[in-house]
């Protein structure tokens, strides 16, 4: 098992492992993880690549999350075993230790100076309902509160909450919200 799908298992299961793959198997954002992983590990054409493919379109009708394959996302992604709609356009990036929860959006803005696609940084927590629009950067260790609407930069540490978003300085914005972390010393059962 490769890096990525090991810290996204322990971000779902607490665990690795045959174990904590067997408990994790039944949690739909796991699930889905996985075979979005498989599929960006093998060629569009190739037998393997068809059929992750197959796997991952099947999932995102059945628990309604779209992820554009050509998105980039770090290890330990975790997405809400929620059911219902996850958009995330390509090519958005999304860094380390990303929790998105369910309803939530991540797209591009077709025209004006936001032109584009977001990028996400480390140990980003965004909350139910969010929409996140627009070439812009969500900085380290923020936390967007459900159902906030952000088309600006965020800076590193911060709060975003409302409609239209406003941001609050929090140094410890994401304390408790990211959790089961995979490092790197950790060994792994």
């Amino acid at each position: 098992m490769d890096r990525l799908i090991r810290a996204d298992l322990y971000r779902h299961a607490r665990r690795s492992g045959l174990k904590g793959f067997s408990e994790a198997w039944f949690i739909s954002g796991f699930r889905y993880t996985f075979f979005f992983r498989k599929v960006q590990q093998h060629k569009k054409y190739s037998i393997p690549g068809i059929f992750y493919r197959l796997l991952l379109r099947r999932y995102s009708y059945k628990y309604g999350f779209q992820i554009n394959p050509r998105a980039q996302i770090g290890e330990g992604f975790f997405l809400s075993e929620h059911q219902g709609p996850v958009i995330i356009g390509a090519p958005v990036k999304i860094g380390k230790n990303c929790n998105i929860a369910h309803t939530v959006t991540l797209g591009q803005t077709l025209r004006g100076p936001t032109k584009g696609h977001p990028t996400i940084d480390d140990n980003v927590w965004i909350g139910t309902g969010a929409v996140i629009t627009g070439k812009i950067k969500i900085g380290k260790n923020v936390l967007i509160a459900p159902n906030a609407f952000v088309s600006f930069n965020v800076p590193d540490n911060s709060l975003v909450v409302g409609n239209p978003a406003r941001i609050f300085r929090n140094d410890n914005a994401t304390l408790g919200y990211i959790n089961n972390v995979l490092e790197e010393k950790e060994t792994l059962s």
